[in-house]
């Protein structure tokens, strides 16, 4: 029996030079409208469904744009500031408790986008993080 083609890729890990200097990116292929996607990356109602370390947003702006402020409460009852950096052209970066911390963006593709994440070199181990926030964030896409 041949190997199963179909197998959807669960994405890519680089590092690269961002706006923000290097970062470890990890992305993956959407199959889904970019605006979709965007929309679930920037709505504060929906980052505690895509983002597996958080379980609470308090934030008085429901979709984001850069000077953006709130809190995060974490899944161990941290709760953090945050304030959106920069939000423009499908890319967001963010603070969190002052601390720059991961950058979202989606880039066209073809027919569908790649979401990517950009990770600072010293937070390397909230790639694993990132992984499953991509899955989820495919997951709602398909359900949107």
């Amino acid at each position: 029996m041949p190997p199963n083609t179909s197998k959807k890729r669960i994405g890519d890990l680089s590092f690269e030079r961002t706006p923000n200097g290097r970062r470890f990116v990890v992305s993956r292929e959407i199959d889904a409208a970019p605006a979709v996607v965007w929309n679930l990356l920037t709505d504060t109602h929906r980052w505690p469904e895509w983002g597996p370390s958080l379980v609470g947003v308090a934030c008085e702006d429901r979709f984001i744009q850069a000077g953006t402020r709130g809190h995060i409460r974490s899944i161990g009852g941290l709760e953090l500031p945050f304030q959106v950096t920069e939000c423009t052209d499908r890319r967001w970066t963010w603070r969190v408790a002052g601390v720059p911390a991961t950058g979202h963006r989606v880039e066209l593709l073809e027919e569908n986008c790649r979401v990517a994440f950009e990770v600072p070199p010293l937070a390397a181990p909230y790639t694993l993080v990132c992984w499953r926030a991509l899955a989820n964030i495919d997951r709602l896409a398909q359900d949107a």
